[in-house]
């Protein structure tokens, strides 16, 4: 497959089937979810928190030039901030769109603790390995929590979830996960699951590590109108905010 930068053509399209699977799981999306750029430059003062925690929609393809294979759509309903003291929430809350055959990068964190939650469709497919004392993926066992029950896995072992099921993260975990090929809910040839994180604190500036030369926040290239903000694009919010 040849190179594609994200464009805005493709993050519109997302933002719009985001909406409609979740509608259809019936996941109800907090009223600014449906703003448009114009509606937020008229908000007031009374929404800098939804700005400077970096609330929304948020697509990339984390430089990926591959969205539909290394990609996400997500929308997060409630994060704190730990580079500004106004905002002293210790957790946050995200809805993740999950269409077969796509998937994050391999990454981890050094602080977030986060919780995977299978909202509805398939399966989602979720893959763990262990880092050594060097962030570097290592062998052995690890042990993990699904809906409270605590098991080992080896290193590398993938852990499916069905619709309604959880698992944990703990920090500096290597995971990745995607929506499991043939089992959700379809549109135009296409099955799509909704997934949910619970976490500590998101920071994704400074808390992401991937192995690969990615970033969080790629440039989007410009063909299409702007409809939607994403969340690291509403004007006069400093960089280190989102």
């Amino acid at each position: 497959m040849s190179s594609q930068p994200l464009n805005r053509a493709r993050v519109e399209a997302s933002i719009a089937i985001a909406k409609v699977i979740f509608r259809h799981f019936h996941v109800a999306l907090p009223p600014f979810a449906q703003w448009t750029t114009a509606d937020w430059d008229r908000a007031g003062p009374d929404y800098q928190e939804a700005r400077d925690c970096a609330l929304g929609w948020d697509v990339t393809d984390f430089g990926s030039n591959d969205f539909s294979h290394i990609g996400r759509t997500l929308f997060t309903l409630r994060n704190g901030n730990i580079h500004d003291p106004r905002y002293p929430k210790s957790y946050a809350e995200k809805l993740i769109l999950d269409p077969e055959g796509q998937r994050a990068p391999a990454h981890f964190h050094r602080t977030k603790r986060e919780d995977i939650i299978n909202r509805g469709g398939g399966n989602i497919c979720v893959q763990l390995t262990r880092t050594d004392a060097e962030d570097r993926p290592a062998k052995g066992t690890l042990a993990v929590v699904v809906d409270g029950c605590r098991r080992a896995i080896a290193s590398g072992e993938t852990v499916r979830l069905t619709p309604g099921e959880s698992l944990c993260i703990p920090p500096r975990t290597i995971h990745q996960f995607w929506g499991e090929e043939g089992t959700g809910y379809r549109i135009d040839g296409v099955g799509y699951t909704v997934s949910g994180e619970v976490s500590s604190v998101c920071d994704d500036v400074t808390d992401n590590f991937f192995f690969a030369d990615l970033t969080r926040y790629p440039v989007i290239v410009e063909d299409a109108p702007r409809i939607h903000y994403l969340c690291n694009e509403y004007p006069g919010v400093e960089a280190v905010a989102r």
